[in-house]
């Protein structure tokens, strides 16, 4: 039976961007490879940005419950 990987962490995310910019800004790569680089980067960094997105509201609502914390439904 096959497991399914665990879900990498926000700084794993950005830390695979970190590398492929690395890479597009100082290596000499084919046009195919810096468009598949490319491609990979912005599904990177639109991840993780939907990931602080959603970090940002939950802080938000714990903060106008004055820290209490009780579970919200994540409505968008």
């Amino acid at each position: 039976m096959a497991t399914e990987p665990e879900p990498r962490s926000i700084e794993q995310e950005i830390a695979e961007l970190q590398g492929i910019v690395t890479q597009l800004e100082g290596e000499k790569l084919g046009l195919e490879e810096s468009i598949q680089l490319f491609e990979k980067g912005v599904a990177l960094s639109e991840s993780a940005r939907k990931r602080i997105e959603e970090a940002e509201l939950k802080v938000e609502i714990l903060s106008k419950r004055g820290g209490k914390v009780e579970p919200e439904p994540f409505a968008r």
